[in-house]
């Protein structure tokens, strides 16, 4: 064997490092559907870097760790809704990925979490403790805006207790200010001729 070749062999393996999107690319592909947060498996393949059919066949064999509350197929009507709002025909979303004809598959935050079991690639792991960690900012930045609204509607309901008292202080401010009380008045004083 030659020192060339030896070299070659004695050599490591180039190292892949894993790197987890930004927040941008994950908060902009979850969707509302049925009334929770969820992510399309066509996006969650995209960034853990495998093919949807990868995805959904891992799932598949692992129906059993998904249950209802953390992953479901969309209907017919639900998936041409979600087409309506990425702006494409039917034609280019179904010719993306092998043109498959299936139905997608939406994960909520839990489902998420599951698909970390099933996918076991370095970035697969990454990318699911990131997309955790936006799920849980997303919750915070939402409870921190309900207790701001709770406390508007609290200052503005004690507000509008007040709004005829403020008027009442107004009205009798008006009055002593305007012209026609200072001509109905009195003169002030001892006068003798009313004694």
């Amino acid at each position: 064997m030659s020192t060339a070749n030896a070299t070659l062999l004695q050599e490591p393996p180039a190292s892949y490092t894993a790197v987890a999107p930004p927040d941008a690319a994950i908060t902009g592909r979850i969707h509302l559907i049925r009334g929770q947060k969820v992510m399309l498996d066509r996006d969650l393949a995209e960034l853990y870097g495998v093919e949807t059919k990868h995805l959904k066949r891992q799932v598949r064999r692992n129906i059993n760790r998904f249950p209802e509350d953390f992953m479901f197929e969309l209907t017919a009507a639900e998936w041409a809704a979600l087409r309506c709002q990425f702006g494409t025909s039917n034609e280019q979303i179904l010719s993306e990925r092998g043109g498959s004809r299936v139905l997608p598959m939406a994960f909520t935050e839990q489902g998420v979490a599951m698909l970390s079991s099933v996918l076991n690639s370095e970035q697969a792991i990454l990318v699911n403790i990131h997309i955790i960690r936006v799920f849980s900012r997303m919750r915070e930045v939402l409870l921190s805006h309900r207790e701001v609204l709770q406390k508007l509607e609290q200052l503005e309901g004690r507000l509008s207790g007040h709004d005829e008292e403020i008027q009442a202080i107004f009205d009798h401010l008006t009055e002593l200010v305007s012209p026609a009380a200072d001509q109905q008045r009195k003169p002030i004083g001892f006068k003798p001729t009313e004694a």
